[in-house]
């Protein structure tokens, strides 16, 4: 991201749309290992606390000036709906999130030699569309989707590798639920499951009898 899309004078109130496309930079530049898993988390935890442009400049100014600011750091990657945005940090430790969760439109997800889980089966979607943006460095990601998720992976591996269940009829649905994956994965694993939603213990009862 080129720094001189904020400006270091500016006092217009940063949207989340600017936390989100400045977060890009940051997550790639750790991926690339331009930041160290501390300064990638620090400077995260300023930007999602910034109220203004000129908070967001210092934060971007010693990183590479690219046009990230129109189009996104990785490959494929599609740009995410405006709203909330979730982070799940995970270095040397694991975040989960499954059982009944209000899920937001965007997750960054942030996995150095940690893991993430994610089950959607019984979340509360925030609309049709959810994107999870993955930075894995020698850590590893499982996400479960319900049968009725399609999945568009454009993550990019690097020494490491991604395995997306296939799609069943109820996902290749014109309005069925799209769950988009982008980001990248180095020396890591991103592996999304297809299962089905478990069944209330009442009704587990009523067939096992």
């Amino acid at each position: 991201m080129d720094p001189q899309g904020f400006s270091d004078n500016s006092r217009l109130r940063a949207s989340d749309a600017d936390r989100d496309r400045a977060a890009t930079v940051i997550n790639s530049a750790m991926a690339e290992g331009r930041l160290t898993a501390d300064e990638h988390s620090d400077r995260l935890d300023v930007l999602y606390a910034a109220k203004t442009h000129a908070d967001i400049v210092p934060l971007l100014d010693d990183l590479p000036r690219t046009s990230a600011v129109a189009a996104p750091a990785w490959a494929g990657e599609v740009a995410a709906p405006a709203g909330h945005t979730e982070r799940l940090v995970a270095i040397l430790s694991g975040a989960t999130r499954k059982g009944a969760w209000r899920a937001s439109p965007v997750i960054d997800a942030v996995m150095v030699m940690g893991g993430v889980e994610v089950d959607f089966r019984e979340a509360v979607l925030p609309g049709r569309e959810i994107t999870i943006r993955a930075v894995c460095v020698m850590g590893g990601m499982e996400i479960t989707v319900p049968p009725e998720m399609h999945v568009v992976n454009s993550v990019v591996a690097v020494l490491g590798g991604t395995d997306v269940a296939g799609d069943t009829a109820d996902s290749l649905q014109p309005d069925a639920p799209v769950l988009r994956i982008t980001g990248v994965c180095v020396m890591g694993g991103i592996a999304v499951k297809r299962k089905d939603r478990k069944l209330p213990r009442n009704r587990r009862g009523v067939i096992e009898g």
